[in-house]
């Protein structure tokens, strides 16, 4: 899996986590729980995902100097 995926999937990942908050700080209405039926291992496993997604952002933040690719289609994709 390249970086620009994987860059992808936890962009995603960590919006379905910013979403879910605004609306329990909002509405106080999880998202999550509500898709899941409560806390259980299914919201367990998303929370669990957005906070690595987050931190792989973070990481690879660092990691380029700030310049995050999101682009999947590029020329220097063929090298």
């Amino acid at each position: 899996m390249t970086f620009k995926v994987l860059n992808i999937i936890s962009f995603i990942l960590v919006l379905i986590g910013a979403l879910n908050w605004g609306l329990v700080g909002i509405f106080n209405w999880d998202l999550v729980n509500a898709i899941f039926g409560g806390f259980n291992a299914g919201s367990r496993i998303i929370y669990i995902l957005v906070f690595v997604a987050s931190l792989w952002l973070i990481f690879y933040a660092i990691y380029s100097r700030g310049r995050i690719n999101m682009r999947v289609m590029e020329k220097d994709d063929n090298k």
